[in-house]
């Protein structure tokens, strides 16, 4: 494969190529332009049979001309990488073809990242943590793989893919009232429950930021919302998780209340306080130790002049 250390592909939206020497990004002129290129980013570092590839072009029912006109899209298609400076990126197999390696550059890959760096630092700095989510997020153009088609590769990718970005945006959520920032979340949240009306963590990071703005009727009103579209349209009512959250609405559990951004601040100025305190000790237990030994360094060498052992 030639240098293509500078070119980076896109998914999380329509796919496209970067080629960072010029800046620019190149997509793909038509549909199965697209698709071709979509599935192949999509299973990078492995050999994907011809035949599966023209399912993924043409799905249950190809022309008949179907192999030479995949040759025909995988020729115009290396045209395109090497205008990006990714010669050689494709490579022809026995069964198919491959995209040559993994490309760790992608922008999937860079959202994977930033969304466990943020999922990792959620309990101990959430304020951090809602940072991270919020960059993840914001490497989305659109819906993933937009306009590859319906082929099975590339119709699961984007499936899983937009399934973490809403766990992602779930989590951000739960960032940002975490920090004390209820108020601000509670209209975006609503925004984000009537377009997604089954999922749960929604509505229970809604009810928590209403009750923390001290809008209990209205969290309880999110509630009975919450569980008419489950039961509409999944046929099933609202989990544990969400009728805990009720239950605690309702008897006002101290659980619930906003964390105090202060407070938690002298709690993490005290940690420290008392980690310094204890390096300090170890410190002068290290230097009683230091000075134990030098004074028992006269006597062994003594007792080792004097013939013994």
């Amino acid at each position: 494969m030639g240098d293509d250390t500078e070119m980076d592909f896109r998914i999380l939206g329509p796919v496209e190529v970067l080629d960072r020497r010029s800046g620019a990004y190149v997509a793909p002129s038509g549909a199965k332009q697209r698709a071709l290129l979509g599935a192949l980013v999509v299973r990078a570092g492995q050999v994907l049979p011809a035949e599966r590839l023209v399912h993924e072009l043409w799905g249950e029912r190809p022309p008949a001309s179907a192999a030479n006109a995949l040759h025909a899209h995988v020729a115009r298609l290396r045209r395109l990488l090497q205008r990006a400076g990714a010669t050689g990126a494709i490579t022809t197999h026995a069964m198919g073809y491959a995209l040559a390696r993994v490309p760790a550059g992608t922008d999937a890959h860079h959202f994977h990242q930033l969304s466990s760096r943020g999922r990792g630092m959620l309990a101990t700095d959430p304020v951090r943590a809602a940072e991270l989510l919020g960059d993840a997020l914001a490497l989305w153009r659109g819906q993933a793989l937009e306009g590859s088609g319906q082929g099975s590769v590339c119709a699961t990718e984007a499936e899983r893919l937009e399934e973490l970005r809403l766990t992602t945006l779930e989590t951000l959520y739960d960032a940002r009232l975490r920090s004390g920032r209820h108020a601000e979340a509670a209209p975006e949240l609503e925004r984000l429950t009537a377009r997604h009306t089954v999922r749960e963590r929604l509505y229970d990071l809604h009810m928590l930021a209403l009750y923390r703005c001290g809008r209990q009727t209205e969290a309880l009103g999110v509630y009975e919302r919450a569980r008419r579209h489950l039961v509409d349209g999944l046929g099933v009512e609202p989990g544990p998780a969400l009728r805990d959250r009720m239950a605690a609405i309702l008897h006002h559990s101290p659980s619930l209340t906003a964390p105090d951004p202060e407070a938690s601040l002298a709690e993490l100025g005290g940690a420290i306080a008392r980690l310094g305190a204890r390096i300090e000790e170890l410190a002068r237990e290290q230097m009683t130790l230091v000075d134990r030994l030098n004074s028992l360094a006269p006597g062994a060498q003594a007792w080792q002049a004097g013939g013994r052992p």
